[in-house]
Protein backbone atom coordinates (compact mmCIF):
# COMPACT_ATOMS: atom_id res chain seq x y z
CA UNK A 1 0.00 0.00 0.00
CA UNK A 2 1.32 3.29 -1.01
CA UNK A 3 1.99 5.54 2.16
CA UNK A 4 0.34 9.20 1.25
CA UNK A 5 2.26 11.85 3.41
CA UNK A 6 1.25 14.94 5.32
CA UNK A 7 1.56 17.79 3.87
CA UNK A 8 -0.14 21.28 4.24
CA UNK A 9 -2.05 22.78 1.70
CA UNK A 10 -0.49 25.98 1.83
CA UNK A 11 3.05 24.30 0.60
CA UNK A 12 0.99 22.03 -2.14
CA UNK A 13 -0.31 25.81 -3.31
CA UNK A 14 2.55 27.25 -3.82
CA UNK A 15 4.33 24.50 -5.88
CA UNK A 16 1.41 24.25 -7.99
CA UNK A 17 1.38 28.43 -8.76
CA UNK A 18 5.47 27.79 -9.24
CA UNK A 19 3.92 25.45 -12.18
CA UNK A 20 1.14 27.44 -13.37
CA UNK A 21 3.69 30.46 -13.72
CA UNK A 22 6.41 28.43 -15.76
CA UNK A 23 3.57 27.45 -18.49
CA UNK A 24 1.85 31.14 -18.62
CA UNK A 25 3.94 34.48 -18.08
CA UNK A 26 0.48 35.95 -17.57
CA UNK A 27 0.47 33.97 -14.07
CA UNK A 28 2.16 36.54 -11.11
CA UNK A 29 2.51 35.83 -7.77
CA UNK A 30 1.97 39.32 -4.91
CA UNK A 31 3.87 38.87 -2.18
CA UNK A 32 3.31 40.16 1.23
CA UNK A 33 5.89 39.48 3.07
CA UNK A 34 4.78 36.59 4.02
CA UNK A 35 7.68 34.33 4.28
CA UNK A 36 9.23 31.66 1.50
CA UNK A 37 7.58 32.80 -1.57
CA UNK A 38 10.86 35.02 -2.19
CA UNK A 39 12.76 31.83 -2.54
CA UNK A 40 10.45 29.26 -4.14
CA UNK A 41 9.04 31.65 -6.77
CA UNK A 42 10.96 34.83 -6.96
CA UNK A 43 14.18 33.15 -7.03
CA UNK A 44 12.60 30.99 -10.31
CA UNK A 45 10.77 33.66 -11.81
CA UNK A 46 11.81 37.29 -10.66
CA UNK A 47 9.91 39.11 -13.68
CA UNK A 48 6.73 37.67 -12.33
CA UNK A 49 6.99 38.01 -8.66
CA UNK A 50 5.60 41.41 -6.82
CA UNK A 51 6.05 42.17 -2.78
CA UNK A 52 4.20 44.57 -1.86
CA UNK A 53 5.10 44.76 1.82
CA UNK A 54 2.71 44.43 4.79
CA UNK A 55 0.39 46.42 2.95
CA UNK A 56 -2.85 44.12 1.94
CA UNK A 57 -4.91 46.58 1.10
CA UNK A 58 -2.52 47.79 -1.36
CA UNK A 59 -2.18 44.31 -2.52
CA UNK A 60 -5.51 44.07 -3.62
CA UNK A 61 -5.39 47.07 -5.28
CA UNK A 62 -2.41 46.43 -7.46
CA UNK A 63 -3.65 42.50 -8.53
CA UNK A 64 -6.60 45.07 -10.07
CA UNK A 65 -4.75 46.97 -11.76
CA UNK A 66 -2.74 43.76 -12.93
CA UNK A 67 -5.60 41.79 -13.83
CA UNK A 68 -7.36 44.78 -16.01
CA UNK A 69 -4.21 44.52 -17.42
CA UNK A 70 -4.39 41.02 -18.67
CA UNK A 71 -2.05 39.62 -15.92
CA UNK A 72 -3.57 37.01 -13.75
CA UNK A 73 -2.55 37.81 -10.48
CA UNK A 74 -2.34 35.30 -7.21
CA UNK A 75 -2.13 37.13 -4.08
CA UNK A 76 -1.10 36.14 -0.94
CA UNK A 77 -2.13 36.71 2.75
CA UNK A 78 -3.60 35.49 5.44
CA UNK A 79 -7.10 34.92 5.64
CA UNK A 80 -8.32 37.15 8.63
CA UNK A 81 -6.27 40.29 6.54
CA UNK A 82 -7.88 39.64 3.66
CA UNK A 83 -11.34 39.31 4.50
CA UNK A 84 -11.30 42.44 6.83
CA UNK A 85 -8.52 44.57 6.72
CA UNK A 86 -8.15 44.46 2.77
CA UNK A 87 -12.65 43.83 2.49
CA UNK A 88 -13.04 47.20 1.32
CA UNK A 89 -10.62 46.90 -2.11
CA UNK A 90 -11.29 43.10 -2.61
CA UNK A 91 -15.00 44.31 -2.45
CA UNK A 92 -14.65 47.81 -4.66
CA UNK A 93 -11.21 47.12 -6.73
CA UNK A 94 -11.66 43.08 -7.54
CA UNK A 95 -15.07 41.23 -7.19
CA UNK A 96 -17.15 44.76 -8.21
CA UNK A 97 -15.22 44.48 -11.82
CA UNK A 98 -15.15 40.96 -12.01
CA UNK A 99 -11.26 40.88 -12.57
CA UNK A 100 -9.36 37.90 -12.25
CA UNK A 101 -7.75 37.56 -9.30
CA UNK A 102 -7.45 34.60 -7.22
CA UNK A 103 -6.92 35.31 -3.40
CA UNK A 104 -4.41 32.68 -1.81
CA UNK A 105 -5.58 33.24 1.76
CA UNK A 106 -3.35 30.89 4.35
CA UNK A 107 -4.19 30.44 8.11
CA UNK A 108 -7.68 30.43 7.61
CA UNK A 109 -10.09 29.47 10.67
CA UNK A 110 -8.12 28.68 13.58
CA UNK A 111 -5.84 27.57 12.27
CA UNK A 112 -2.60 30.93 13.18
CA UNK A 113 -3.73 29.00 16.78
CA UNK A 114 -0.95 30.58 18.31
CA UNK A 115 -0.82 34.14 17.11
CA UNK A 116 -4.45 34.35 18.67
CA UNK A 117 -7.55 36.21 17.87
CA UNK A 118 -5.62 39.38 15.71
CA UNK A 119 -4.85 36.69 13.08
CA UNK A 120 -7.76 34.01 13.44
CA UNK A 121 -9.86 33.98 10.48
CA UNK A 122 -13.38 32.73 11.62
CA UNK A 123 -15.68 35.40 9.82
CA UNK A 124 -13.74 35.52 6.17
CA UNK A 125 -16.19 33.07 4.47
CA UNK A 126 -19.09 35.09 5.45
CA UNK A 127 -17.37 38.18 4.17
CA UNK A 128 -16.39 36.43 0.94
CA UNK A 129 -19.37 34.82 -0.09
CA UNK A 130 -21.60 37.16 0.02
CA UNK A 131 -19.67 39.15 -2.79
CA UNK A 132 -20.77 39.12 -5.82
CA UNK A 133 -18.89 37.15 -8.65
CA UNK A 134 -16.32 35.70 -6.05
CA UNK A 135 -15.69 31.99 -6.31
CA UNK A 136 -14.65 30.70 -2.80
CA UNK A 137 -12.84 26.90 -2.42
CA UNK A 138 -12.03 25.18 0.70
CA UNK A 139 -10.13 22.38 0.08
CA UNK A 140 -9.38 19.38 1.84
CA UNK A 141 -6.07 18.23 1.65
CA UNK A 142 -2.98 19.11 -0.15
CA UNK A 143 -3.95 16.92 -3.35
CA UNK A 144 -7.29 18.35 -3.77
CA UNK A 145 -5.13 22.07 -3.42
CA UNK A 146 -3.30 21.31 -6.14
CA UNK A 147 -6.35 20.59 -8.10
CA UNK A 148 -8.25 23.07 -7.32
CA UNK A 149 -5.29 25.77 -7.74
CA UNK A 150 -5.49 24.18 -11.30
CA UNK A 151 -8.82 24.12 -11.90
CA UNK A 152 -9.77 27.73 -10.87
CA UNK A 153 -6.38 29.36 -12.66
CA UNK A 154 -8.30 30.19 -15.28
CA UNK A 155 -12.25 30.88 -14.08
CA UNK A 156 -13.36 33.85 -15.42
CA UNK A 157 -13.80 36.22 -12.13
CA UNK A 158 -12.08 36.57 -9.05
CA UNK A 159 -11.50 33.65 -6.65
CA UNK A 160 -11.05 33.39 -2.81
CA UNK A 161 -8.60 30.41 -1.91
CA UNK A 162 -8.63 28.98 1.81
CA UNK A 163 -5.82 27.41 3.01
CA UNK A 164 -4.96 26.41 6.16
CA UNK A 165 -0.84 26.45 7.66
CA UNK A 166 0.47 22.95 8.94
CA UNK A 167 0.60 19.49 7.52
CA UNK A 168 -2.76 17.86 6.93
CA UNK A 169 -3.11 13.96 6.51
CA UNK A 170 -4.52 13.46 3.24
CA UNK A 171 -8.16 12.85 2.51
CA UNK A 172 -7.65 10.72 -0.96
CA UNK A 173 -5.01 8.14 -1.57
CA UNK A 174 -5.00 8.05 -5.29
CA UNK A 175 -6.58 10.38 -8.03
CA UNK A 176 -9.67 12.09 -7.57
CA UNK A 177 -11.52 14.07 -9.86
CA UNK A 178 -12.37 17.53 -8.72
CA UNK A 179 -14.94 20.10 -10.11
CA UNK A 180 -15.44 23.50 -9.02
CA UNK A 181 -18.99 23.63 -7.39
CA UNK A 182 -19.30 19.72 -7.02
CA UNK A 183 -19.60 18.48 -3.78
CA UNK A 184 -17.10 14.95 -3.42
CA UNK A 185 -18.99 12.13 -1.41
CA UNK A 186 -16.37 10.07 0.37
CA UNK A 187 -18.75 8.10 2.16
CA UNK A 188 -22.40 6.77 1.37
CA UNK A 189 -25.25 6.62 3.77
CA UNK A 190 -28.83 6.84 4.29
CA UNK A 191 -29.59 8.12 7.82
CA UNK A 192 -27.71 10.88 8.48
CA UNK A 193 -25.48 14.02 6.18
CA UNK A 194 -22.28 15.21 7.43
CA UNK A 195 -21.21 18.04 5.11
CA UNK A 196 -18.03 19.39 5.94
CA UNK A 197 -15.55 21.68 4.29
CA UNK A 198 -11.65 22.22 4.55
CA UNK A 199 -9.19 19.66 5.97
CA UNK A 200 -9.58 19.32 9.70
CA UNK A 201 -13.52 19.83 9.45
CA UNK A 202 -13.62 17.08 6.48
CA UNK A 203 -11.37 14.24 9.14
CA UNK A 204 -13.55 15.18 11.64
CA UNK A 205 -16.39 14.30 9.74
CA UNK A 206 -14.80 10.87 8.80
CA UNK A 207 -13.88 10.10 12.26
CA UNK A 208 -17.53 10.78 13.33
CA UNK A 209 -18.92 8.68 10.54
CA UNK A 210 -16.95 5.67 11.55
CA UNK A 211 -17.99 5.95 15.01
CA UNK A 212 -21.72 6.49 14.02
CA UNK A 213 -21.17 3.17 12.09
CA UNK A 214 -19.97 1.33 15.00
CA UNK A 215 -23.49 2.69 16.36
CA UNK A 216 -25.48 1.23 13.53
CA UNK A 217 -25.87 5.02 12.03
CA UNK A 218 -24.91 5.23 8.24
CA UNK A 219 -23.73 8.57 7.67
CA UNK A 220 -23.41 10.46 4.15
CA UNK A 221 -20.03 12.30 3.86
CA UNK A 222 -19.93 15.46 1.52
CA UNK A 223 -16.92 17.12 1.07
CA UNK A 224 -18.05 20.76 0.20
CA UNK A 225 -14.65 21.93 -1.12
CA UNK A 226 -16.85 24.79 -3.37
CA UNK A 227 -18.67 27.32 -0.63
CA UNK A 228 -19.48 29.24 -3.73
CA UNK A 229 -20.94 28.30 -6.00
CA UNK A 230 -22.08 25.51 -3.68
CA UNK A 231 -23.78 22.31 -5.11
CA UNK A 232 -27.53 22.68 -4.72
CA UNK A 233 -28.02 19.46 -6.27
CA UNK A 234 -26.02 17.42 -4.05
CA UNK A 235 -27.59 18.98 -0.85
CA UNK A 236 -30.90 18.52 -1.94
CA UNK A 237 -30.45 14.90 -2.93
CA UNK A 238 -28.86 14.82 0.95
CA UNK A 239 -31.88 16.10 2.14
CA UNK A 240 -34.53 13.57 0.53
CA UNK A 241 -32.32 10.89 1.05
CA UNK A 242 -31.59 11.49 4.69
CA UNK A 243 -33.19 12.18 8.03
CA UNK A 244 -30.92 16.17 8.32
CA UNK A 245 -27.74 17.44 7.73
CA UNK A 246 -24.76 18.25 9.86
CA UNK A 247 -22.54 20.81 9.14
CA UNK A 248 -18.63 20.65 10.10
CA UNK A 249 -16.84 23.51 9.63
CA UNK A 250 -13.65 25.70 10.95
CA UNK A 251 -15.64 28.57 10.77
CA UNK A 252 -18.31 30.76 12.83
CA UNK A 253 -21.37 28.96 13.06
CA UNK A 254 -22.52 32.37 11.65
CA UNK A 255 -22.46 32.86 7.88
CA UNK A 256 -19.93 30.64 6.83
CA UNK A 257 -20.87 26.67 4.99
CA UNK A 258 -23.49 26.05 7.97
CA UNK A 259 -25.25 29.62 6.87
CA UNK A 260 -25.02 28.52 2.62
CA UNK A 261 -26.31 24.77 3.64
CA UNK A 262 -29.21 26.31 5.77
CA UNK A 263 -30.11 28.89 3.11
CA UNK A 264 -30.11 26.09 0.26
CA UNK A 265 -31.89 23.69 2.18
CA UNK A 266 -34.93 25.95 3.89
CA UNK A 267 -35.47 27.38 0.33
CA UNK A 268 -35.98 23.96 -1.84
CA UNK A 269 -36.14 20.95 1.02
CA UNK A 270 -36.33 22.12 4.54
CA UNK A 271 -34.80 19.15 6.71
CA UNK A 272 -33.53 19.31 10.26
CA UNK A 273 -29.86 20.99 10.15
CA UNK A 274 -27.47 20.96 12.92
CA UNK A 275 -24.53 23.20 12.74
CA UNK A 276 -21.12 22.61 14.11
CA UNK A 277 -19.04 25.78 13.96
CA UNK A 278 -16.55 28.17 15.74
CA UNK A 279 -18.93 29.60 19.16
CA UNK A 280 -20.22 33.14 18.37
CA UNK A 281 -16.84 34.21 20.57
CA UNK A 282 -13.25 35.13 19.93
CA UNK A 283 -10.82 32.24 20.71
CA UNK A 284 -8.25 33.45 23.29
CA UNK A 285 -7.47 29.61 24.57
CA UNK A 286 -3.20 28.59 23.99
CA UNK A 287 -3.83 25.60 21.66
CA UNK A 288 -2.99 23.75 19.30
CA UNK A 289 -5.62 24.36 15.75
CA UNK A 290 -7.47 21.08 16.94
CA UNK A 291 -7.69 22.04 20.79
CA UNK A 292 -8.59 25.71 19.99
CA UNK A 293 -11.38 23.55 17.57
CA UNK A 294 -12.56 21.43 20.34
CA UNK A 295 -13.24 24.22 22.71
CA UNK A 296 -14.85 26.45 20.22
CA UNK A 297 -17.06 23.33 19.82
CA UNK A 298 -15.52 21.42 16.80
CA UNK A 299 -14.36 17.79 17.11
CA UNK A 300 -15.19 14.56 15.69
CA UNK A 301 -17.68 14.18 19.42
CA UNK A 302 -19.47 17.51 18.52
CA UNK A 303 -20.28 16.04 15.15
CA UNK A 304 -21.52 12.43 16.59
CA UNK A 305 -23.55 14.48 18.86
CA UNK A 306 -25.24 16.34 16.40
CA UNK A 307 -25.83 13.48 14.25
CA UNK A 308 -27.55 11.37 17.02
CA UNK A 309 -29.92 14.18 17.54
CA UNK A 310 -31.52 13.80 13.38
CA UNK A 311 -30.76 10.80 13.30
CA UNK A 312 -34.12 8.32 12.90
CA UNK A 313 -32.30 5.15 14.85
CA UNK A 314 -31.93 7.93 18.27
CA UNK A 315 -34.84 10.32 17.79
CA UNK A 316 -38.35 10.27 16.02
CA UNK A 317 -38.81 14.12 17.04
CA UNK A 318 -38.94 14.53 13.54
CA UNK A 319 -41.59 11.75 12.30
Amino acid sequence: MTTVLAESDRAAYRAALVDLARADSRVWCLDSDMGGLEKQFQAELPDQYVDVGIAEANLMSIAAGLAKSGILPFVNTMAAFASARALEQVKLDIAYHDLPVRIAATHAGFSAAHYGPTHHAQSDLAAMRSLPNMTVLTPADAGETVRLVNAAAYLPGPVYLRLGRNPIDPVYTGEVAVTVGKAIELRSGDDVTIAAAGALPVRFALDAADELAARGVAARVLNVHTIKPIDVDALVAAAEQTAGVVVVEDHSVLGGLGGAVAEVLAEHRPVPVRRVGIADVFCGRPGTHAEQLAEAGVSAAHVVSAALTISPLCTSIWD
